[in-house]
């Protein structure tokens, strides 16, 4: 039946899979502070410890970003509901990929978004710089749209492309051998706008990939 409503999956897989991409994000940065930690523990390392002061301080404020952000993106980020700042989002959005590939540019006209809006355009955005691999631009918007939001992000770049996975993930399509901590993340970026009576379409053209949602208001919310 074509009208079915996607098979959402389990709420414990789906945590569970959330869990590993945050811990898999997390990896990174802090292993690097363990390295870097390890010099100052070596005596015969002293002339190392200018670059692995320097290493501390980048891997903090790296974990930091990525905290941060995610605390929004998959976690509550304090408490609901309310309507959050488009600088502190946007603080929050280049803070997280302000060592990537692609340059954000942020447009978004919205004064605040709604949390559960604020929530999927964060994720769209992790969804936007994954789609371009070897740099360019991704470009972030959200504007309000009859009480609710309009949100796209545009990815242009060199080999700027969406993934099939990617793309039936966002419709609750599981891959071949199941979800993992990869295709969640489109994944729970769909589940969000259909929960708050939206959708998040993908079109893929040459170096180019758009994402757009529309969400509506909460309900008991005046637009």
């Amino acid at each position: 039946m074509q009208d079915a409503l996607p098979a959402e999956i389990p709420a414990d897989q789906l945590a569970a899979l959330l869990c590993a991409r945050l811990c898999h994000d997390l990896v990174s940065p802090v292993s690097a502070l363990g390295a870097a930690l390890s010099v100052f523990d070596d005596p015969d390392s002293t002339d190392m410890h200018d670059d692995a002061m320097e290493l501390v301080r980048e891997s903090s404020r790296q974990a930091q970003a990525k905290l941060e952000f995610c605390r929004l993106a998959f976690g509550a980020g304090g408490s609901a509901p309310g309507i959050l700042d488009s600088r502190e989002l946007q603080r929050l959005t280049e803070a997280m990929f302000s060592a990537v590939k692609p340059q954000i540019v942020w447009k978004v006209e919205a004064t605040g978004l709604e949390k559960q809006a604020a929530r999927l355009l964060l994720n769209m955005c992790l969804l936007g710089v994954d789609a371009a691999p070897r740099g360019g631009t991704v470009t972030i918007e959200a504007a309000a749209a009859a009480g609710g939001a309009r949100l796209r992000v545009i990815s242009d770049g060199p080999r700027a492309r969406l993934e099939e996975g990617t793309a039936k993930a966002l419709e609750a399509i599981a891959p071949e051998n199941g979800y993992d901590g990869r295709s969640i993340q489109p994944y729970y970026t769909g589940l969000i706008a259909r929960t708050n009576g939206g959708r998040v379409s993908a079109q893929a053209g040459e170096n180019r990939v758009e994402f757009i949602a529309l969400v509506k208001p909460p309900e008991g919310m005046i637009g």
